[in-house]
């Protein structure tokens, strides 16, 4: 009697874990995305794309939670202040991740150890498009140029430390060229003039001058990643145009508090491979230029792509002695 009692403990036991584990389960309400930049912008964006898709997938909400400032690092610190439990996560490209460490000398967090990689989102190709006054029509021409005409060519840039200003400086660098900085508050004010012909050159997301190429105000030189962007084939890419070593992505991840339960992690990051690939997020990604490599999309590859990012726009900070006031 003694013993059929433990089995009939046992069979209750094994019978009710199911059913513990699932009420356990995560997520069990609304997941928070923290993005440190305002509605509208590509972190934004994709976010929306991300909470979209993955909370159906897992039956909660995604909600978006806009913090801006500071190039995202009041956002990161925000999200830093709350549990690691995975309801309160980051979504942001290099700007607080990469670059702040490089600018900031007291930010208030350390990316590698405070946050755990969950899924590269989107990383894409940003654009070289010079104003026709410019007398170059491909890369090789515009580096023949800068090196016979040294700080002569002007580009502008969202503002010191941006990406386009990184990937200018970049380029600059493995060219063997100097080109004058122009930083203004945002692309936006710089393609004005830039279309206005007060600045030559700019390297920017493909959607911000895409209209003005078309209208043929602006001409479009390459795209900054290694491959062509299919819906961009007639732009040769950097690395195709001599600069062999060029390579400059323009990506946004998510990212949790260290500590998050690895559990946690590796179901966001099953749910993001699983919506990725049906049609409608593809076509999306493919509309932005903004499918990420399968070899960055997670895990260990996308940890060291974001350390070895890290190290080398801290290199171009550098080098470029840049600073932010």
């Amino acid at each position: 009697m003694h013993v059929l009692l433990n089995r009939r403990q046992v069979i209750a036991a094994l019978a009710a874990t199911p059913l513990l584990s699932h009420a356990q389960g995560y997520p069990t309400r609304a997941v928070k995305l923290v993005v440190g930049a305002p509605p509208g912008g590509p972190s934004d964006f994709m976010a929306r794309i991300f909470g979209d898709n993955v909370g159906p997938t897992l039956g909660q909400s995604f909600v978006v939670d806009n913090r801006p400032g500071a190039s995202g690092t009041l956002a990161a610190e925000n999200v830093l202040k709350s549990p690691a439990d995975g309801y309160t996560l980051y979504v942001s490209g290099p700007s607080s991740i990469a670059v702040a460490p490089h600018l900031f000398p007291k930010l208030g967090y350390k990316p590698e150890k405070d946050f755990v990689p969950i899924n590269m989102l989107g990383a894409g190709a940003f654009v070289i498009v010079c104003h026709p006054s410019l007398p170059v029509k491909s890369m090789a021409e515009l580096i023949a140029y800068a090196k016979a005409n040294p700080g002569k060519v002007t580009y502008g840039s969202g503002g010191n430390g941006s990406s386009g200003h990184l990937a200018t400086e970049l380029l600059s660098s493995l060219a063997g060229i100097k080109m004058l900085h122009v930083p203004y508050k945002g692309d936006g004010q710089a393609v004005n003039d830039l279309l206005a012909g007060q600045i030559q050159l700019m390297i920017t997301a493909p959607n911000v001058p895409a209209a003005q190429v078309k209208a043929g105000r602006l001409r479009m030189l390459a795209v900054t990643t290694r491959e062509r962007v299919p819906s961009l084939p007639d732009a040769p890419t950097v690395h195709e145009s001599g600069l062999r070593d060029f390579e400059y992505l323009g990506w946004i991840a998510t990212f949790a508090p260290a500590g998050t339960p690895q559990a946690v992690i590796e179901q966001l990051s099953a749910a993001w491979h699983k919506v990725r690939s049906t049609p409608a997020v593809r076509q999306k990604l493919e509309d932005l230029a903004m499918v990420a490599p399968d070899r960055l999309v997670s895990g260990e590859p996308l940890q060291a792509f974001l350390r070895a990012e890290s190290a080398r726009l801290g290199r171009v900070i550098r080098d470029a002695g840049i600073r932010v006031e």
